[in-house]
């Protein structure tokens, strides 16, 4: 029985991970070299400011660079690239599905509350979420369990009664130090990554219903049951 979703917000709900790499996969070309993935993606799905772009570019390049002026050029360009972005597939029909069924939602994200709240208003969704965690709430952010207990302290749901949806390591390896069921749905961003701590990896929430989903994770929580064995 699942009587709570968790909605991660960055890629997840709106896949601001794959433009941003992309602003600074622009800027990085104009020097001739291109931004690593694997040297990214420690950023994804944690506290802002784990990794910076523009040092990293600098040993790169083994050169000083104008910092103020590219990450001004990198904020304009992520925005104009964010604002042609809808909420991902299938968004929109779980929210539906949940509120048909009877199945509390909430966010839990290591963005701040503007940041998450404001794009949540502007897609007209703010609304649906009964609880909506962001760092300000806590101490530590992702992959540390905070944000997810945080969340299920304030709706009233234990662990076993709850799943998340998660695009990356850091947010999939949270889930799992809260004891919730885990299910990754990756980005193009992150389907790059090792998505191991998933207990459950759908390619698009489009492509899966939460019926079907519900369905699933009956299913492997009956298999890997002591009575199963």
């Amino acid at each position: 029985m699942i009587d709570l979703i968790i909605f991660d917000f960055d890629g997840l709900i709106l896949d601001t991970e794959t433009t941003e790499f992309q602003a600074w996969q622009e800027i990085y070309g104009e020097f001739s070299v291109s931004l690593a993935l694997d040297a990214w993606a420690d950023s994804i799905g944690t506290r802002a400011g784990a990794f910076d772009p523009i040092a990293h570019l600098e040993a790169v390049i083994g050169r000083e660079v104008p910092r103020a002026e590219l990450r001004e050029r990198h904020r304009l360009r992520f925005y104009q690239l964010l604002s042609e972005e809808a909420l991902r597939p299938g968004i929109v029909a779980y929210l539906d599905d949940a509120d048909r069924l009877g199945i509390k939602l909430a966010v839990a994200s290591s963005a701040s509350r503007d940041w998450v709240e404001g794009h949540l208003k502007r897609h007209g969704i703010v609304h649906r979420f009964a609880c909506i965690v962001t760092v300000e709430n806590v101490t530590h952010a992702k992959p540390d369990p905070e944000l997810f207990n945080l969340a299920l302290a304030r709706t009233g749901v234990p662990a076993d009664r709850a799943l998340v949806l998660e695009d990356s390591p850091n947010g999939l390896l949270a889930a799992n130090r809260a004891g919730i069921f885990a299910v990754a749905v990756p980005n193009p961003v992150t389907a790059e990554l090792h998505l191991g701590h998933a207990d459950l990896t759908v390619p698009s929430l489009a492509e899966f219903s939460l019926e079907r989903l519900i369905e699933e994770i009956a299913t492997i929580r009956k298999e890997s049951s002591p009575e199963a064995r």
